[in-house]
């Protein structure tokens, strides 16, 4: 690829794979790769360490104060090629992943604290460019003047079904049953807060990957980068 570098925001509903696909986009082009909804996990995972959420409802108070004192970076691991997930210094990158955590992200992400320190965070990371970030409100919100938005969709089922997968290789029980309640229950609450509500931005690609493999959307997004930056 040219000198050029481009901003790529990927957004979707949750389970799409727009992990799974940033990390390799961003690893084919030697852009750094920005996992957005880390970031609000990491968030979450510490709210509930100090009990701040109750019944699947945060203190917002607690929350908002216990700010100051959360730390969030990413490092690349060698082992694995994947970026891992630090909180206050910590790893916590398979913490962040349990179905805990995804139960009670969404209530977190809801915050407008919140999601103002995690924007302000995104947008100093991206001064530079040449980053792929995925997540809900990334091309509406955090860069709205990425050169390249892309939104991930995939029907519910599927989207269970490789939710349930991944927690079964971690050796993690859960029911596909809870899992597709999971996945309709946030999709409600994503599309419907009042803070950054996930929205398709009016020029973003669509990419509905219910029947396409990894290698299909890699090929399918190195063409619209391609197609940016005049290669």
């Amino acid at each position: 690829m040219r000198d050029q570098k481009i901003i790529i925001a990927i957004d979707g509903f949750s389970s799409c794979g727009k992990s799974t696909v940033a990390k390799s986009l961003a690893r084919m082009l030697g852009y750094i790769y920005i996992d957005s909804g880390a970031m609000y996990r990491a968030v979450t995972l510490h709210a509930l360490r100090n009990n701040w959420i109750n019944n699947g409802v945060p203190d917002r108070e607690k929350v908002i104060a216990g700010l100051e004192d959360i730390s969030i970076n990413f490092k690349f691991d060698a082992k694995t090629e994947q970026n891992t997930t630090y909180l206050n210094g910590e790893n916590v990158e398979e913490k962040i992943r349990s179905l805990e955590v995804s139960n009670n992200v969404s209530p977190i992400s809801t915050i407008k604290e919140v999601r103002q320190a995690m924007v302000k965070f995104q947008r100093e990371m991206g001064k530079k460019k040449g980053i792929v970030m995925d997540g809900r409100d990334i091309g509406s919100v955090v860069f709205p003047d990425a050169e390249l938005k892309i939104f991930m969709t995939a029907s519910p089922e599927i989207r269970a079904q490789r939710r349930y997968d991944e927690l079964v290789v971690k050796e993690q029980k859960v029911s596909i049953e809870a899992i597709i309640k999971n996945i309709n229950e946030r999709d409600h609450i994503d599309q419907n807060r009042k803070e950054s509500p996930l929205v398709k931005p009016n020029d973003a690609i669509v990419l509905d990957n219910s029947n396409h493999t990894l290698e299909s959307q890699l090929e399918w997004a190195m063409q619209k980068v391609s197609e940016i930056i005049g290669e």
